[in-house]
């Protein structure tokens, strides 16, 4: 290998997934002037799925990787939105304005396809490579790149070095599996989730409401349709079907049970909510980081999961340049990254609890309790989600 080539190689970055952390990985890296290959094993970065929330802090990171002002154009969450009873009453009620002004930035709902369409655009010409597997079978060292095997959609196997490899395969991650033999496995959620895009509906208030173990999301997309979720926990018996799911929320308010009939069955999206307990005691080793759900897969009660996915990004790029001492920034980013996503797993924990509750009594002073503090609520809410919201990416 000429030095030149060596070179080249050293510069050399392999994303594992292309998703939302993958994607903003190879986007955020090729910035700052990495040689990326993203590896996607799906054939197509087909427009399925359903909304994401994206928070003031996930926009501020769309900035930092050139997308800021492009997504802002697609979609916010406008005019009133909090928590509603079942019956329609509101628990916490606010304005989308007053979130904005307290967090600095906006708060955008738009379909997943939208926000991985964008990402993937602003990819360097040919780094996005579909249809193709990849191993990490050396992690490498501090003096040795990493090792990665690809397999195409052909059935042809190659093996290279990487000088940085970025594993964002999802909670069931099996780069997580195979080099964080110790890190903690998925855990149950304890419930089961509906996600879907609905035909257009008016009058659509974006609210979240609260039942007995169940929880209905209502959120207006720009165009019109309406990103729905339903959470139903484990301790009422999940639904065996959207039919059953309609009849069980048929007396909800008005348009609850309009949006369900609406829905096609073929495009729902039913799963098993599932979450990593903690984060891995170092999300690095050798050459090789985690980022987005392989690293700290949380519950999405505080609509972070996405969001922290992007920051994972945003800072892996600024924090890991191709001339550095690649290990060693990495386990910087990660002394850094580590606390703030084991921060909000919590955070996304303590708030799904409530949601969870079966008893009549319990919901009951739940309810009341909301209520009667009112905007006291809204404030204490505020508080304690402002270190997550108000979060800025590194200065370049």
């Amino acid at each position: 290998m000429t030095r030149g080539e060596a070179e080249t190689a050293r510069h050399t970055a392999v994303v594992i997934g292309g998703g939302i952390g993958g994607l903003a990985s190879g986007v955020a890296l090729a910035r700052h002037g990495w040689d990326v290959t993203v590896v996607e094993r799906a054939m197509s970065l087909d427009p399925v799925g359903a909304g994401i929330v994206v928070a003031p802090n996930a926009v501020r990171s769309l900035d930092a990787l050139g997308i800021g002002d492009a997504t802002r154009d697609l979609a916010a969450l406008q005019g009133e939105f909090g928590l509603r009873r079942p019956d329609g009453r509101w628990l916490v009620r606010g304005r989308a304005e007053g979130a904005e002004s307290v967090f600095g930035d906006r708060t955008l709902m738009l379909h997943r396809a939208q926000l991985v369409g964008l990402l993937a655009d602003a990819l360097p010409t040919g780094a996005l490579r579909l249809g193709t597997t990849a191993t990490v079978t050396d992690p490498g060292t501090a003096s040795r790149p990493a090792r990665v095997t690809t397999t195409d959609g052909a059935g042809t196997t190659t093996e290279a070095d990487a000088d940085l490899v970025v594993a964002a395969d999802g909670i069931g991650s099996a780069t997580r599996t195979r080099w964080w033999p110790s890190a903690p496995a998925p855990l149950s959620g304890g419930s089961t989730a509906w996600r879907f895009v609905t035909p257009r509906v008016p009058g659509v208030v974006g609210s979240e409401i609260w039942g007995r173990g169940i929880v209905a999301g209502v959120m207006p997309l720009a165009d019109g349709r309406v990103y729905v979720y339903v959470s139903v926990a484990d301790a009422v018996g999940a639904p065996r079907g959207l039919d059953e799911l309609r009849a069980r929320l048929a007396d909800w308010h008005d348009p609850v049970p309009a949006l369900l009939a609406s829905v096609d069955d073929a495009t729902a999206l039913r799963h098993e909510l599932r979450h990593l307990p903690a984060p891995p005691a170092s999300l690095v080793t050798g050459r090789v980081a985690l980022v987005g759900d392989a690293a700290h897969a949380m519950l999405p009660n505080l609509g972070q999961g996405g969001c922290q996915a992007l920051e994972d990004g945003v800072v892996l790029g600024a924090r890991v340049r191709p001339d550095d001492d690649v290990a060693a920034a990495l386990l910087r980013w990660s002394a850094e990254r580590r606390p703030r996503v084991a921060q909000v797993m919590r955070l996304s924990a303590r708030v799904s609890g409530p949601t969870l509750w079966t008893s009549p009594a319990a919901t009951t002073l739940r309810d009341a309790g909301m209520r009667a503090v009112g905007r006291w609520t809204e404030a204490l809410g505020a508080r304690a989600l402002r270190p997550v919201m108000s979060w800025q990416p590194p200065a370049d």
